[in-house]
């Protein structure tokens, strides 16, 4: 599988996807869109991506709907396919179905017995390249504490943890280090945190463990 190029103005805007990365169906037009936006409000998205198929990816400090927009210029400037959780409900709605699962969005029942952390866990343990992404703060107000769910379905699964950062300041999005989950969660948890001390959120930084 070919990998894409950077820019075609040669910005560097963002960096390629590896091999095994899941991948969009390819659009032209849509990744000159990304890059477009992100040309626009002067960011770029920095560092490289993990040559695996499957991973759990964070995204943090989340203190700004503006966090979204510059999140999803660069997923259209990559053309990367990123998964996440949706109300199952939503799938059975025509024509929103097709565009959320075009999107990389899965149903999921959150009133299943299994919970939605083990059906996370079924999905990445399935073949084939999966990211699943998901913003371990769990809302744009300052936390002391994330919610774990992202520990437990990286540890349930067997996968690692990717994270990446929004650098306000500099205007970037930062692709940091993989974490693999280990035995104790909150040490686990307060790794991952102290990674994300140098980056400036919009509104408010990754609160540091004590």
């Amino acid at each position: 599988m070919s990998v894409r190029s950077n820019d075609s103005a040669g910005n560097n805007l963002v960096p390629p996807l590896p091999p095994q990365a899941p991948r969009m169906a390819p659009s032209p037009w849509l990744e000159a869109l990304g890059r477009a936006v992100l040309r626009l409000g002067g960011w770029r998205v920095e560092g490289a991506f993990p040559d695996l198929p499957r991973l759990v990816v964070i995204a943090a400090p989340h203190s700004s709907n503006w966090d979204g927009i510059w999140g999803f210029a660069a997923k259209l400037a990559l053309g990367i396919r990123l998964s996440v959780l949706g109300k199952h409900t939503l799938m059975r709605i025509p024509l929103l179905s097709a565009f959320l699962r075009w999107q990389g969005v899965i149903g999921v029942d959150r009133a299943a017995p299994q919970g939605v952390v083990e059906q996370a866990v079924a999905l990445l343990r399935r073949p084939g390249s999966l990211w699943y992404a998901i913003a371990p703060e769990g809302t744009r107000k300052p936390v002391a504490r994330w919610k774990p769910g992202f520990w437990r379905i990286a540890r349930g699964a067997g996968v690692p943890v990717l994270a990446v950062a929004f650098d306000y300041p500099h205007r970037r999005i930062v692709i940091g280090p993989v974490f693999t989950p280990g035995e104790d969660m909150d040490a686990d948890i307060a790794r991952i945190q102290r990674w994300y001390a140098p980056f400036k959120g919009r509104c408010h930084d990754v609160v540091q463990p004590g």
